[in-house]
């Protein structure tokens, strides 16, 4: 089979132009992005594994879910509050043959945290793979002063806190060759002064990542992340105007944005033991933009 130009494999601006409130719906997205519904062939990788991913109910997180069930893992996901998008990976994950644990809640609150760890637990009786991905961005700004206390504090409430919740509460239930992964981003390295709370948090992922995979390597449980580029996810159009949305991805190397389905196999490689001697990475999928 020929193969496809890499620059050619998704659409490319000028996009829809379109603007949704936060947190967003992958349903109302123009064109809706490709989690890898037709696309995604499993291969068995993740056979009788469970895995907990935040943020499990669109873009990234959806692909991961789909993803980690046709490799054969039951899933659970966690959601704050987009029950359609939901309802989606909740059906695409049974289809594939696999149990599916839907957990909806705002992990601004430990309790939530906690929750998800003990309900998915319940349910799975472990947890062998760790997706920590749910992630809040706010509306782009026009000066650094826009960022206010309460917007920066959700920021890193969900996006970092949230994140060393959720590893404390599922160590206890994660055996040895057990995978934490990470989600960063490019903002890591390359920030938007507009989105700065968001781009902050995400160095410190890298960071987080980074130590925590010194330790827990120890136990025998490996911790890297992912850093994506720009990708077709509801946070672009709840979090730029729609001139913005409609260039998304423009000046990126590969002339477009990604779709979910060209993050998911990233995660399905640090979560296997294809990947077993990868530990402390930073696993960039941005399509050419450098990390630095």
């Amino acid at each position: 089979m020929a193969q496809k130009n890499p620059r050619e494999a998704g659409p490319k601006p000028p996009l829809p132009g379109q603007e949704q409130q936060a947190p967003g719906l992958e349903a109302e997205m123009t064109p809706e992005p490709d989690y890898g519904l037709d696309s995604y062939k499993g291969l068995g990788r993740l056979k009788g594994r469970v895995a907990l991913v935040t943020g499990g109910d669109s873009g990234i997180g959806r692909a991961v879910c789909l993803a980690f069930a046709r490799e054969g893992a039951d899933v659970a996901f966690g959601y704050l509050n987009e029950d359609p998008d939901a309802d989606v990976t909740r059906r695409i994950v049974e289809d594939s043959g696999h149990q599916v644990l839907a957990l909806k809640g705002d992990l601004t609150d430990e309790a939530v945290c906690r929750r998800l760890i003990e309900d998915t637990v319940k349910r799975f009786g472990r947890i062998d793979v760790l997706v920590n991905n749910a992630a809040w961005q706010g509306k782009a700004v026009e000066k650094f002063e826009d960022i206010t206390a309460e917007r920066l504090e959700r920021t890193f409430r969900t996006n970092v806190l949230a994140m060393f919740h959720l590893v404390r509460y599922a160590l206890p239930h994660m055996k040895e060759g057990a995978s934490i992964i990470n989600v960063a981003s490019i903002q890591a390295y390359q920030p938007k002064p507009s989105i700065l709370d968001y781009a902050s948090t995400k160095g410190a992922i890298v960071t987080f990542t980074k130590g925590l995979a010194q330790e827990l390597i120890e136990r025998g449980i490996r911790v890297n992340c992912v850093a994506p580029g720009p990708v077709w996810t509801p946070l672009i159009p709840q979090s730029f105007d729609a001139e913005k949305v409609k260039n998304f991805g423009k000046s990126s190397p590969m002339g477009r944005p990604a779709q979910p389905v060209e993050l998911s196999p990233s995660f399905v490689f640090l979560a296997s033991d294809e990947s077993r001697f990868v530990n402390g990475e930073i696993l960039g999928v941005t399509g050419g933009q450098v990390l630095a």
